[in-house]
């Protein structure tokens, strides 16, 4: 899709000047401190601030639109936004049906977090987000799954004992450690093949744009940075 972004200034200096297009960037606004909602009603986090540099970069207008997670996919699909930038895993099965761009976050831990240290992780319930790699993961591991709509969900679930544990990304989880005696326990798990953006696979453009500023800001170190600042100094980054 593409806007004219047109100024009598632009207009006096030249009618050629090229047109800039505008990309609507999907993300859920609830997964902290990927994506998040700020007090001022806006779309914040890391994605946010990675996705404006990007657009900047690549001379593409973005705006950003809101979306509940479990529809993120189909309603890329069917055209009400055109990117998904919203702490998605690359996996075999969602490249089945939509494309990525290059990882923008390296492959990171899933971590399970519970009040009791000693929940049963096997056989016990375990809440995971609907349609997430994590959620796929306990349904293979024999424990009882139990879906919720949003992270904040699961994490009821586990305070007011729907369930005996969550599962969950490990640096989505932090900010709940310590909260009414809950803590990571377990193993981590590796997951996925890292965060990238998704697109409709029609949109290979898009994708190659966006490829380039990825390219760019992990060669600089920008990247790096920007992890360092949104999840810590121990965060995993990109070796240059």
């Amino acid at each position: 899709m593409k806007k004219l972004i047109l100024t009598a200034a632009i207009l006096g200096l030249s009618a050629g000047v090229a047109a800039a297009q505008t990309v609507r960037m999907g993300t859920e606004g609830a997964y902290p401190p990927y994506n998040f909602i700020d007090d001022n009603g806006e779309v914040a986090g890391f994605e946010r601030e990675l996705g404006d540099k990007l657009c900047e970069m690549e001379s593409l207008d973005c705006t950003w639109v809101t979306n509940d997670w479990d529809s993120i996919i189909p309603n890329l699909l069917s055209g009400n936004y055109d990117t998904i930038m919203a702490g998605m895993s690359i996996t075999a099965e969602r490249e089945k049906t939509i494309d990525f761009t290059q990882a923008y976050y390296p492959p990171a831990a899933s971590s399970y977090m519970a009040m009791d240290p000693g929940a049963d992780l096997k056989g016990g319930v375990i809440a995971a987000q609907t349609g997430t790699i994590q959620a796929a993961h306990v349904a293979e591991t024999g424990a009882t799954l139990a879906e919720y709509a949003t992270l904040d969900d699961t994490i009821a679930a586990v305070k007011n004992g729907e369930a005996d544990a969550v599962f969950a990304d490990k640096d989505a989880l932090k900010p709940f450690a310590g909260q009414d005696n809950m803590e990571f326990v377990g193993d981590d798990v590796q997951l996925g093949k890292g965060i990238g953006i998704g697109l409709r696979k029609s949109d290979t453009e898009l994708k190659d744009k966006f490829n380039d500023g990825i390219s760019k800001l992990k060669a600089d170190g920008t990247l790096n940075e920007l992890l360092k600042k949104y999840f810590g100094d121990d965060a995993l980054t990109f070796k240059n």
